[in-house]
């Protein structure tokens, strides 16, 4: 018989004759806390003869393994079973979306209804995306489940807004897993692949999220010209939810870009000190460039979608300034990102690992910052900074149609 590790079988007593047998299972098993002691007694009749033993003995044997696998077993089960009932949500949100849009576009006469192909798109392509990020390593479990979510309000509000999260995240992504081994030198908490959860899609994708939908409410869903001067509401939420993804990228960028190919020793964007590769509001030269090019290949992703789904381009304002705003919200997410970092963040560096590290241990010692954020609420409150701030900032200088 097939028995589980920590289990023990210790008596068996089948017989080789008819005559009257008792078969004792004593069964141990280890369960963290204590002890748990099962014993098995089954009294076999006269009648019943070898045969019969050890067809008990057979069930007796297949049953006790499906125990030691339950724990996974349910586990497993409980995530298929989320996947399910996270897929019908989705759907049945992306229905009411689609029942309201063309109700309120009927009633009032004025909102564009969701028509039934950007519907497909909106839940089609962000899960494909969603599952090819899971299999990469690039999402966990929780992870995928939040972006599908942030993917389908995105694209089914703008096809511009899905144009520059999808930039976002392949290209972040792509460079989390650039020079892997030289980044697992310099950072403790080093994930391969990236495996964002749902608490990191939220602090990147929330801001942008809550944007899409104010969007769809003031304009329903659907591509418009940035404008100020002829939909000034409806532009300034499209500006703020690309300052915020062009943000995270730029921050994304500026860190997993200057953390390997910078020859000079990053700088304390407070103190302007010479610090360790990895402390919290360090700066470079080149992590700076390379938040600067995040955020405009974020804002050259929307302005392409722009030319092509807006139908009106010629009588409304110039279209390029999208991408110097991309540009601008990058290198500006990034510099309010490290000031956060270096003055609201714990960095220390650990003698014993010799990396710096996000929290206080017994061998580390004392770089910057107070233990207030973590990463992922400098990331929040720094996108929320750039979503208000920024587009009022460009409505001064943007040119009028």
């Amino acid at each position: 018989m097939r028995l589980c590790a920590g289990r023990a079988l210790h008596l068996i007593d089948l017989g080789k004759s008819n005559c009257r047998k008792i078969c004792w299972f004593h069964i141990t098993e280890n369960i963290g806390r204590g002890t748990y002691e099962a014993t098995f007694n089954e009294r076999l009749g006269a009648e019943r003869g070898v045969k019969d033993n050890i067809i008990h003995a057979m069930v007796f044997s297949l049953w006790l393994p499906m125990s030691c696998y339950q724990e996974d077993f349910f586990k497993e089960y409980l995530k298929m079973m989320v996947n399910i009932v996270v897929l019908n949500l989705l759907i049945c949100i992306s229905l009411v979306f689609w029942i309201v849009s063309m109700t309120a576009s009927t009633y009032y006469g004025t909102l564009r209804p969701i028509s039934p192909w950007r519907w497909l798109f909106s839940v089609l392509v962000p899960l494909m995306i969603a599952t090819q990020g899971f299999k990469k390593k690039s999402l966990d479990h929780s992870g995928a489940l939040g972006g599908l979510v942030v993917g389908f309000i995105l694209t089914v509000a703008n096809y511009s807004f899905f144009t520059s999260l999808f930039v976002f995240f392949v290209t972040s992504s792509k460079l989390t897993k650039w020079k892997k081994d030289a980044k697992k030198q310099i950072d403790s908490e080093y994930k391969e692949g990236g495996q964002r959860n749902w608490v990191q899609v939220f602090c990147n994708g929330g801001v942008p999220t809550e944007l899409a939908v104010l969007y769809m409410i003031e304009n329903g869903p659907g591509e418009i010209p940035i404008d100020f001067s002829k939909q000034y509401t409806a532009s300034w939420m499209c500006l703020s939810l690309l300052g915020a993804l062009a943000c995270s990228a730029g921050d994304t960028w500026a860190s997993e870009i200057g953390s390997v190919m910078s020859k000079s020793k990053p700088r304390l964007i407070t103190t302007w000190e010479k610090v360790p590769v990895g402390t919290n509001g360090a700066i470079t030269l080149v992590g700076l460039l390379s938040s600067l090019l995040g955020g405009m290949a974020v804002g050259i992703a929307y302005f392409i979608t722009q030319l092509i789904f807006v139908t009106d381009l010629e009588i409304s304002a110039p279209q390029w300034p999208i991408i110097v705003f991309g540009a601008a919200a990058g290198l500006l997410g990034s510099i309010v990102d490290s000031y956060l970092g270096a003055t609201m963040q714990y960095s220390g560096f650990d003698q014993n690992i010799g990396m710096v590290v996000n929290h206080q241990t017994r061998d580390s010692k004392h770089i910057s910052g107070k233990p207030i954020l973590d990463n992922n609420t400098v990331n929040l409150f720094s996108s929320v900074i750039i979503a208000l701030v920024l587009p009022s900032v460009a409505w001064c200088f943007w040119p009028r149609g």
